[in-house]
């Protein structure tokens, strides 16, 4: 058990505190001269515009710094063209802290195909060009040309996701760690709060910042192993296991396939447990090998290196340890599961009436005498960039190796030098975080900026202001996501004391107000307060995700305290409304359908976005995602909530083209799927390998890291290559005619040319409209909004209609160029529903011009295209869907 950290708040104050809480951090000599300051202790450098609000990383930072009685400004967006704006706050006393922004600036700046983007979200009237690619590194640069001695510390996304050696999609190579790229003195990852204020007050006292080599949640450069560590091989644990068990995702969900969900979550967390041996066996294996003294790395002076066999060092990379004996108060596993399901149903009663949580206990020996000193050398940079394989292998290892229970210190090589990863940092209290969302924050941006009004307007402000984080991290372990990465799978939650009382602050400061709270959420709207049923089960856990291939039997899934908290915000006086912007996790939802029904008569907009991502097995297990079975539980509670309270309201979809493990054939079956259940995608978002996701690594190497990785090991179909990124886009939009020539050729090259033709059984036409075809792959709708024209529009709609209104269903006779248009791949965006319930949509009477065509081209005559259909468009985000004009 770790012991527990130190409370953030509980450090004395720095001497400066005495000049008080500034209204904004200063970003000017002359705010500086303002508050009486004569100088910076800390100075923060973004690639954000300067946003004092709980949603913009700088704002938490600064303001926590600022509590701790240090004087912080703020460098907002600096030219990075020479050094000369870097010195606009003078020299700081302690240290610079740079960092990109709330998102990676090579992901902000250019698409999943490498076009670059014309918008920045987090700039004044969106506009593009204001930071530097590779913004970390470039800031860091021009920080050392104008003061060399100052110490640098890096963080936020882009530092976290670039710790170690990792693939850059954008470069299509392996890049160093960007604290070796950045020249900085110490990088911080994952939540920072903990990190950044024991640097300040460490330094404050006198400690120089290469003497802190101590932090969790910190990496930096030696030179060699310390004396007293013991170094482990990394290839010598990677014996995890299978991790997915053979189960069908479309099964229904009764109790005998819950039951066996169940059974199979225990088998992928107790791993390879029966065929490795424990007890005395692992100890004996573990003891002759570091006998042997074997280590692909090398030993270094002074430093035991020992090489563990996979039975004695494996605490098994699915979850469990060795020699496990299961028991669930006597009951089996299968009867644990049952019990489970049961259990979660009634979610309607009080928490005090719940049943007494029964746990699965897994009795575990540590082989390893003190974790704290140990350290597991990854490959390095050099071997990783050479074979692909080894890359995927580090990947592995990287996860395997983050749950700060139990995570050791990694170290990788580089060149002549060791980039070393102290452990995760530890979560933060309910309390600490109550206390850093009820900092001072302003809740507007920097006066600096102006009135938020035309051009002045910062677009992902805008999209936030009445928005309300309640809880960090994410337990999903989504292959394609980094949120596990940075923010880690513990749940951190707010009190809900705390969250009411944030939104009586904006219902009673924050200018613009209309009663409308935008979101109560986080990075999943529905994981609050959910935890494992065990502290010491969490401890050991190694699992990558809580929640595939099934809900872990000792995970809670209570909702009861969600339930409550909407119940108490939406009663709150002046409150009107209370919409879940957040995405929904509908396999957790599904264990509560009081949850369910909470959130759909109460908090939906008249749309809800839910993710399947993608409806194969196939590339449903590379993204370890639910299947399809379950969106048909949550869609089924969903349409019965809803006409209870009487209201029309639609599921919104969304799916990731190109993801590793996606073929042709799994596209073309979510195509049919699509056109099945009348879905219209007006924009769809191709796979973009991100820095550190496990996806990535399938993408770099064709290796599946979800399992032990060798070069004999499972291969995984990647779709690379813009012309198959391209054909898996186009079977998303398989109603757009421009899409249709690449669609037919792809039909035949695949054997299913029965497709082509004009009826309800065929997917697209074998005719092709004037003027259609020839579209660049990309290309938006001229209906669809420039960046910008969507906020006089949206508002409009939103003063006139209150919450955004549904597309109606047009007859079914009517033809399908006028069905409604569907979900939207990347933006909280609405979309349609399908007509007929389960049923197919009805074939469309051909209109009169497609009639005139058809004569047209018997006849010989030129083909002339259909009269187009008339659309509105209408939008919740950044990005819109085209519905019907309404008769």
């Amino acid at each position: 058990m770790q012991p527990a950290p130190r409370e953030l708040f509980s450090y004395r104050k720095h001497w400066a505190s005495r000049f008080g809480t500034a209204p904004f951090l200063p970003m000017s000599k002359e705010e500086m001269d303002a508050l009486g300051w004569d100088s910076c202790d800390i100075i923060v450098v973004t690639g954000d515009a300067y946003v004092d609000h709980p949603s913009f990383g700088m704002a938490i930072i600064g303001r926590v710094l600022e509590a701790q009685g240090f004087r912080v400004g703020i460098l907002a967006q600096p030219d990075w063209r020479s050094a000369e704006d870097f010195t606009r706050l003078g020299k700081p006393n302690l240290f610079f802290g740079i960092t990109a922004g709330n998102m990676d600036s090579m992901v902000n700046r250019y698409t999943s195909d490498r076009r670059i983007r014309s918008d920045d979200a987090y700039t004044p009237a969106g506009e593009g060009g204001k930071r530097p690619d590779r913004s970390v590194i470039v800031y860091s640069q021009r920080v050392r040309e104008a003061f060399n001695d100052v110490p640098i510390v890096i963080g936020g996304i882009e530092a976290s996701l670039r710790r170690i050696a990792h693939f850059d999609y954008w470069s299509e190579k392996v890049r160093r760690s960007v604290l070796l790229d950045a020249k900085a003195d110490l990088l911080v990852y994952g939540n920072g709060e903990r990190q950044i204020v024991e640097i300040a007050h460490r330094l404050a006292k006198g400690q120089r910042i290469d003497q802190i080599d101590d932090l969790r949640g910190t990496a930096f450069v030696r030179h060699a192993t310390p004396e007293g560590w013991t170094e482990i091989d990394s290839t010598s644990i990677d014996e995890p296991g299978p991790l997915n068990p053979p189960i069908d995702p479309y099964a229904a969900n009764d109790a005998k396939s819950k039951a066996a969900m169940a059974a199979a979550s225990h088998n992928a967390s107790t791993g390879n447990i029966s065929s490795t041996g424990a007890g005395s066996g692992a100890e004996s294996s573990a003891q002759n090998a570091a006998a042997e003294n074997i280590s692909s790395a090398g030993g270094r002076p002074g430093t035991e290196v020992a090489a563990h066999s996979a039975a004695a060092e494996n605490d098994s990379s699915a979850g469990a340890a060795l020699g496990a004996e299961l028991s669930v108060g006597g009951m089996p596993a299968k009867a644990a599961g049952a019990g489970e399901a049961e259990a979660s149903a009634p979610a309607c009663a009080t928490a005090a009436k719940q049943p007494v949580a029964k746990v699965v206990k897994f009795h575990r020996h540590v082989p390893t005498a003190d974790r704290a000193q140990s350290v597991i050398r990854m490959p390095s940079f050099e071997a990783v960039r050479d074979d692909a394989v080894l890359y995927a292998h580090a990947s592995r290892i990287l996860h395997l190796e983050s749950n700060p229970g139990n995570a050791r210190s990694l170290v990788q090589r580089h060149g002549n030098v060791d980039v070393w990863l102290n452990p995760p940092p530890l979560p933060l209290s309910m309390k600490e975080m109550d206390a850093i969302y009820e900092l001072p924050y302003r809740r507007i941006p920097h006066p600096f900026y102006g009135e938020q009004k035309g051009a002045n307007k910062i677009p992902a402000y805008e999209m936030i202001r009445f928005s309300i984080a309640i809880q960090r991290g994410c337990f999903g372990g989504c292959t394609f996501c980094s949120i596990t990465e940075h923010e880690g799978r513990i749940i951190q939650n707010r009190s809900e004391n705390s969250i009411i009382k944030e939104i009586e602050t904006i219902r009673d400061s924050v200018p613009g107000f209309t009663g409308v709270i935008s979101d109560l959420g986080g990075p999943t709207a529905n994981m609050y307060r959910l935890a494992c049923k065990s502290r010491e089960i969490e401890t050991a856990c190694r699992r990558p995700s809580c929640v595939f291939p099934g809900i872990c039997p000792n995970l809670n899934t209570n909702h009861t305290p969600l339930i409550n908290l909407y119940r108490r915000a939406r009663a709150l006086p002046g409150i009107k409304k209370i919409l879940i912007g957040s995405g929904v996790r509908y396999d957790l939802a599904v264990e509560s359908p009081e949850y369910v029904k909470e959130l759909v008569q109460h908090h939906v907009g008249g749309y809800l976005k839910i993710a399947p991502e993608a409806i194969g097995e196939g590339p449903l297990s590379k993204m370890m995602k639910p299947g399809v079975g379950t969106y048909y539980r949550f869609k089924e509670l969903f349409e019965k909530f809803s006409k209870e309270a009487g209201k029309e309201q639609y599921l919104i979809p969304y799916f990731i083209a190109a993801h590793p493990g996606t073929t042709d054939e799994d596209m073309l079956e979510l195509a049919l799927w699509l056109k099945h259940n009348g879905y219209r995608a007006d924009q769809v978002q191709a796979f973009l390998p991100s820095p550190m996701a496990t996806a990535t690594a399938m993408w770099h190497s064709g290796k599946n890291p979800l399992r032990k990785v060798t070069h004999g090991s499972e291969e995984v179909h990647i779709p690379k290559g813009l012309k198959v990124r391209r054909l898996h886009k186009a079977f998303l939009r398989w109603h757009d005619a421009n899409n249709w020539p690449i669609l037919r050729d792809a039909l035949r090259r695949m054997g299913r040319a029965d497709l082509i033709g004009a009826g309800k059984q065929h997917l697209i036409p074998a005719w092709q409209p004037l003027g259609t075809g020839d579209a660049h792959e990309g290309r938006r709708s001229k209906h669809a909004p420039r960046a910008g024209e969507h906020e006089n529009k949206q508002a409009h709609d939103k003063r006139r209609h209150g919450a955004p209104q549904a597309a109606r269903r047009e007859d079914p006779r009517a033809a399908t160029a006028n069905g409604q248009r569907g979900y939207e791949a990347s933006a909280n965006a609405p979309g349609a529903k399908r007509a007929g319930g389960q049923g197919a949509i009805s074939n469309a009477k051909r209109t009169g011009a497609q009639a005139a065509a058809s004569n047209a081209k018997r006849a010989g005559a030129p083909q002339a295209a259909p009269k187009p259909t008339k659309f509105r468009t209408q939008h919740t985000g950044l990005k819109g869907v085209r519905m019907p004009r309404s008769k």
